[in-house]
This record gives structure tokens, sequence and C-alpha cells, in this order.
């Protein structure tokens, strides 16, 4: 995914300072969610073979329910992000993300 290895007196708040017994002995610098989002996006667009706005609706669930499962929407603006990819609405994203809980 990207990540670097630092070491824990060099570490940033966002940062994940790894410990063993109770000592600091690493920190992981992970790469920004949002580049990592558009990274995403732009690979299902090559596995479809087309833009995502372009899927038909069932294709556009499917990839909601994938995105969700990377954490896509744990990002800032992911909801937004995706939506514009798919050329649907924040809600419809909403609706998709709903539709997956309860099937």
């Amino acid at each position: 995914m990207g990540a670097q290895t630092v070491q824990p007196e060099l570490a940033l708040p966002d940062d994940v300072v790894l410990s063993w017994e109770g000592e600091a002995v690493i920190a992981v610098r992970l790469p920004q969610l949002s580049e990592s989002l558009d990274h995403i996006l732009a690979a299902l667009e090559r596995r479809h073979g087309m833009p995502l706005s372009e899927l038909d609706r069932r294709t556009k669930q499917s990839v909601v329910r994938s995105l969700e499962a990377r954490g896509a929407f744990a990002v800032r603006h992911g909801v937004e992000t995706v939506a514009g990819a798919l050329g649907v609405s924040r809600f419809t994203v909403y609706n998709y993300l709903n539709r997956s809980e309860t099937s």
C-alpha cells in the first residue's frame, strides 16, 4: 500500500507507532488515503474497461460493496468522491451501502 517505516522519535501524529513490551520500536507512515482512493477508482475503471459512471446499477452496487470492504468510506469525502466517479448522488451511494447491510 505504499507505507514506509520511520524511527519512533520521527513519528508524525498520523503515523502508527508499534511497541514491543511497552517500548516504541518502529513507526509506520501510511500514504494519504484520499490519494489511495483515487488509485483504487482508476484501477476499477481499468478492470471494467470503462468509466465507472457507465456501469449498470448492479455493477455499481458491487463496486460500492468492494470499496466499503477496502475502507473507502472511512476517508474524508469518500462518499462524495465515489459518487462522483460513479455518476450518482451521495444519497444513491448511501442507499447502496444500506442495501448491502440488509442483503
